[in-house]
């Protein structure tokens, strides 16, 4: 599935609209404002740049102002952002990533042993 490339600002918007769509400009900005405290006019431009990069639609709307809702699924962009992540920093390698993870991360037990399920489940497959 085709995933665009989302900067942090843009990834805020899209993470909105994820939640709960469609929106408006006017809503999107009440709902950052608390975390990211924005003009509309901020947001009216991230919205056009998504847009721009097919990250969004603009919803069907004869009366009133525009909506907008995600063309993309979360887990798409996530499963990009990861693997342009792992490339950049990693040179795509997975083992220093999850060396680098486990060593300098706060697992508990529990998350110890899922991801230990989780590598023991893909030696088999």
């Amino acid at each position: 599935m085709f995933a665009p490339n989302i900067s942090e600002s843009e990834w805020n918007v899209m993470e909105t609209l994820w939640e709960s769509s469609p929106q408006t400009a006017s809503e999107i900005t009440k709902a950052l404002r608390p975390t990211m405290n924005w003009a509309e006019n901020t947001v009216r431009t991230l919205l056009t740049r998504l847009v721009e990069k097919g990250a969004l639609q603009i919803g069907e709307n004869d009366n009133g102002p525009r909506t907008f809702l995600p063309a993309v699924k979360r887990e798409a962009c996530v499963r990009a952002e990861s693997e342009s992540f792992l490339e950049r920093i990693f040179g795509g390698a997975a083992k220093p990533l999850l060396v680098h993870f486990a060593q300098n991360s706060k697992l508990t037990a529990d998350e110890v042993r899922e991801l230990k399920k989780i590598l023991d489940q893909s030696l088999k497959s």
